[in-house]
């Protein structure tokens, strides 16, 4: 770290370019793995026409906000919200127990969601949405 000069007094601290940027790639990695899931289910649900992948594409979308609260949680040098001598940093645990909730949630929609996809399997005999939505225009 350096500090910078203005007019032969010390003005503040900064980063150099380099530092800032390595810390700024790995320190907001989580936020990172979050866009990537994000937007790759997000494609998959608006490119894929088969409804197995759709349910798969919100089931990761799911899985990007999970990872994005997770992070977001995270209290640095937090430990676990017990007394203890000398510690005076707790982390939260309600926002770890609330995703743990919608987990077991998003477990049970998808699980809903592909056992519809097997009852429309068995009417139209495809997943196919473009193929099912032809076959109830023509009947």
């Amino acid at each position: 770290m350096g500090s910078r000069q203005h007019a032969g007094r010390q003005v503040g601290h900064f980063l150099p370019a380099m530092d800032f940027l390595s810390f700024y790639k790995l320190g907001l990695y989580n936020y990172w793995v979050v866009i990537i899931l994000m937007m790759t289910g997000f494609y998959m649900v608006i490119a894929r026409p088969n409804l197995v992948k759709k349910v798969a594409g919100l089931f990761i979308f799911q899985t990007s906000v999970f990872v994005l609260f997770i992070s977001m949680a995270k209290v640095e040098g937090g430990t676990a919200p017990i007394l203890l001598e000398g510690v005076q940093t707790y982390s939260n645990p309600l926002p770890h127990v609330l995703i743990l909730t919608a987990i077991v949630v998003g477990v049970a929609t998808t699980a809903l969601g592909l056992a519809l996809v097997v009852r429309i399997h068995e009417a139209y005999g495809t997943t196919n949405e473009d193929e099912i939505r032809s076959q109830e225009e023509e009947s």
